[in-house]
């Protein structure tokens, strides 16, 4: 139930409103019986989290590596369980050796600097995306925001045919885990990332680029400015980068498209 509180306005003083807030739990992450990562997560759409993060973090190749995906609320928050096979076998194992700390924002310590800067996977050749279908795309995107609406506090990722029609969104109180839920649900759908955009209403740091990369993606809009670090991956790995997209105006920082 959403809260009574007081509002300051600086003009009529202080009034009591009702305010709802973006739900935010401990997700513990296990994959073969084995504990993954502990992530600061909104509890919804939570197959298709595990089933992204599996696939941006390199964990599989593709959604059939992926089954048995389980979900349970425990005393403390969430635990979500699946099986991996393939490369996610070896993968885990290593992860499970090593045990290099990470946080929602990028990685901690000094075993994962090689791991940054290694190259991303070239994009797939690709046409290029029209402004007017980002500003399409831009005008729908509140209709598949309902946590937002409710809170103000959440983000979300949305997938985009190449006429601006949003086909699949999802949102999170993480800009990460909106996408990798995003990625989840497209792979849970078979549908193919390249064939429009992602647009997210986060920040556009590295992990933002390297999450569409590894999902298949060949362009990302997002609503706020790249960092430096997301403009050189994106135009290294070839990935159509469009920023600062608003109902009338968007900047392209790299137009990788045919």
């Amino acid at each position: 139930m959403p809260d009574s509180i007081v509002q300051h306005d600086a003009d009529a003083g202080t009034r009591v409103i009702a305010r709802g807030w973006v739900p935010e739990v401990p997700v513990a992450l296990e994959f073969n019986g084995l504990s993954y990562a502990v992530m600061m997560a909104t509890p919804a759409d939570l197959a298709d989290f595990a089933r992204g993060f599996a696939l941006t973090e390199g964990l599989a190749r593709s959604h059939a590596d992926i089954a048995d995906i389980a979900v349970a609320e425990v005393d403390n928050g969430w635990i979500v369980r699946a099986a991996l096979t393939g490369l996610g076998i070896d993968k885990l194992t290593e992860r499970v050796r090593t045990r290099v700390a990470e946080s929602s924002c990028g990685l901690c310590g000094i075993d994962n600097l090689e791991a940054v800067a290694r190259p991303l996977p070239p994009v797939a050749a690709h046409t290029a995306v029209q402004p007017p279908a980002i500003f399409a795309a831009l005008a729908g995107l509140r209709d598949h925001q309902p946590l937002t609406r409710a809170t103000g506090a959440a983000h979300a990722a949305a997938f985009c045919a190449l006429d601006g029609t949003i086909v699949h969104a999802r949102e999170d109180v993480g800009r990460h885990n909106a996408m990798d839920k995003l990625v989840g649900a497209l792979a849970a759908a078979g549908s193919d990332p390249a064939d429009g955009f992602i647009l997210s209403s986060a920040r556009c740091s590295y992990e933002i680029v390297e999450k569409a990369v590894r999902a298949g993606a060949t362009r990302l809009v997002t609503i706020s400015l790249p960092t430096s670090m997301a403009v050189d991956r994106a135009r290294a790995a070839g990935l159509t980068l469009w920023c600062l997209a608003r109902g009338d105006s968007v900047l392209c920082v790299n137009d990788a498209g045919q």
